[in-house]
């Protein structure tokens, strides 16, 4: 596999220094490693449109913070530490499943994110990614503490994502939540074999006690739920599932995450085996192992 993380700091610097006009199309252009897998899985997609919609930094006004930001995370080395990350990642997956199949080459750009995005900034502590696409990975992120010492371990989980996918069909209609949940806690567990459990995000660590027994018994009966619209509410909770225009269920923040997780590690306590060999499993065998009923 190669992997090519792309200097966006450069890029994004140009772009913010650019009369705000020519920004859209420099940020078009930001995104154009990208453009390849996206359309083979989503059609045409208009990515400043999906930039805009995804808590990505403003480009159509001036905004004084941008640019210093820009400059402390390339001062921070963030794209170098997603760069080692995502090497490491990709070595211990090769190495407990020989063979397994993955994109030739996955692109990688990380963009800054929106400083006033609360879902960003407050409830994902300044960072997230979107690697669920073989051969591309997008991370978005806003330089706060948490994301700058957490963006390569984010960078990681995607990775286990993007393996995952090439390996296990998705199909937004059939996609169900135990599907879901079973890859984000998955991904999570992998990330703190690489590096400890201070490399968990906080998604994954947001509940605990009976908030998360009481979450994690509502995920586990919603487990068959299937369609990618429904699924928001299970996996990311009821306030992102609004903003996503999706009907609430009645569960906190990240559940799905957390229940996940827990997940996770009960089918790694019964097997034995680790999340990089289990990053191609089906999602029936992970919930059977951990316990969870399913459908027949």
């Amino acid at each position: 596999m190669r992997i090519i993380v792309h200097d966006t700091a450069s890029a994004m610097l140009d772009l913010l220094r650019r009369p705000v006009a020519e920004r859209a199309d420099a940020l078009r252009e930001l995104y154009r490693p990208l453009e390849g897998v996206l359309t083979r899985v989503v059609g045409e997609a208009d990515p400043v449109r999906m930039h805009r919609l995804g808590s990505g930094f403003r480009f159509d006004r001036e905004d004084e913070r941008y640019l210093p930001a820009v400059r402390e995370m390339r001062a921070a080395g963030v794209w170098q530490r997603v760069e080692e990350a995502l090497a490491a990642a990709w070595e211990r997956i090769d190495g407990a499943v020989p063979g397994i199949a993955h994109a030739d080459t996955v692109h990688v750009v990380l963009v800054l994110g929106d400083p006033d995005d609360e879902h960003l900034t407050v409830r994902n502590h300044g960072y997230v990614g979107m690697g669920g696409f073989p051969g591309a990975i997008q991370l978005l992120m806003w330089p706060t503490a948490t994301a700058l010492a957490k963006i390569g371990h984010a960078a990681a989980h995607e990775l286990h994502h993007n393996v995952r996918y090439a390996n296990v069909a998705w199909n937004p209609v059939t996609v169900t939540v135990g599907e879901q949940v079973v890859a984000e806690g998955l991904a999570e567990a992998f990330v703190r074999e690489l590096a400890g459990e201070r490399a968990l995000g906080p998604w994954a660590t947001a509940l605990t006690g009976a908030e998360l027994e009481r979450a994690y018994r509502k995920v586990a009966a919603g487990i068959e739920v299937a369609g990618m619209r429904n699924l928001p509410p299970y996996v990311h909770g009821d306030a992102t599932a609004r903003l996503m225009g999706c009907e609430p269920v009645g569960l906190p923040d990240f559940a799905g995450y957390a229940a996940g997780l827990r997940i996770a590690d009960a089918h790694l306590a019964a097997t034995g085996l680790t999340a990089a060999a289990s990053v191609a499993l089906p999602a029936r065998e992970v919930l059977a192992n951990a316990g969870v009923p399913t459908a027949a």
